[in-house]
């Protein structure tokens, strides 16, 4: 194998297992930041105080700021596993195996 191909599916593999971390990470952090939300949504509702509301909406927009976040990592690894089949398809190529 090419030591540039070497090199790239190295850098592909090291970010894809960067991502996959993150991705475990926001996942946790989903979990709470949404029972978060959802215990402002209902405090704001049944509550007198006036910030509550105020509170709600912050908690809400943490929870879809790291649903987007989520979404992006999960888009990242599925480029980068792709681009991992393809280097991988190229070294099969390149040592005479199969496709």
């Amino acid at each position: 194998m090419g030591w540039l191909l070497e090199r790239r599916l190295t850098s592909v593999t090291r970010r894809l297992k960067a991502a996959r971390e993150d991705l475990a990470v926001t996942e946790e952090q989903l979990i709470q930041v949404r029972d978060e939300a959802d215990d402002a949504a209902l405090r704001a509702i049944t509550s007198d105080d006036q910030s509550a509301p105020l509170d709600s909406n912050d908690a809400a927009r943490h929870r879809d700021a790291l649903l987007r976040h989520r979404a992006d990592l999960l888009d990242a690894i599925a480029k980068l596993e792709t681009r991992q089949d393809e280097l991988l398809d190229e070294f099969n190529q390149r040592s005479g195996g199969t496709p």
